[in-house]
């Protein structure tokens, strides 16, 4: 199995589209208000995801945009499953937006780190 070709695909996604942050860090969630978005979120323009819209991403403090890891979630209310693209985080970052996406009980999310 040839991993790295799906990787190399992400990045494409990626350089190909340009990133919208529209839930920055700080931000609380527009309906969960008691969440507070631990680091820029948003989407790739120009794509689109199991929910009609584009491909969510988290953006990190990394200076290299490198994609390196995805959070793979399924929501039980929405009845729904996608997937997250993390681009430039470090690893503390990477389990922080793991924690975000396992502290609601109807919403799981799965951390998938690329090999190095």
């Amino acid at each position: 199995m040839n991993n790295e070709k799906y990787w190399k695909a992400l990045e494409h996604l990626v350089s190909t589209s340009k990133i919208i942050i529209d839930r920055p860090k700080g931000t609380r969630h527009p309906t969960a208000t008691q969440i507070i978005y631990p680091l820029d979120y948003g989407y790739l323009e120009g794509t689109s995801a199991g929910d009609g819209e584009g491909i969510d991403v988290w953006l990190g403090t990394q200076k290299e945009r490198q994609v390196d890891a995805i959070i793979c979630s399924v929501d039980l209310t929405k009845r729904d499953a996608e997937i997250k693209i993390l681009i430039g985080c470090t690893e503390q970052e990477k389990e922080t937006i793991h924690k975000f996406h396992n502290q609601l009980e109807p919403i799981s999310g799965m951390l998938i780190k690329r090999s190095k």
